[in-house]
């Protein structure tokens, strides 16, 4: 699956920003873009081990739903409060 394909990738690319972030001493300067990957990368991991839980859990359908859109909704607030981003901006 997709998820265990890039998750080498991800491993590298943590592995990176904490290198960076131990040493540097320099903000990051992500571009518009690789926020909105980040913040793409971050629910699809997110959601995929919700998944897990639910099945764990047998969750009912309806109630997945209405987690996934607490999660997302969730995810948009706190993104709106310390970024002043909407990310519904993000993909206009």
């Amino acid at each position: 699956m997709i998820g265990t394909k890039i998750s080498p990738i991800l491993n590298e690319i943590e592995d990176t920003l904490w290198e960076f972030e131990a040493y540097s001493g320099n903000k990051t300067e992500y571009t518009i873009e690789g926020f909105r990957s980040g913040c793409k990368i971050f629910m699809s991991v997110l959601m995929d081990k919700m998944w897990e839980l639910q099945e764990k859990e047998n969750i009912p359908m309806e109630e997945r739903e209405n987690m996934v859109h607490r999660a997302g909704s969730e995810m948009r607030e706190i993104i709106k409060k310390y970024t002043d981003i909407d990310t519904h901006d993000l993909y206009k």
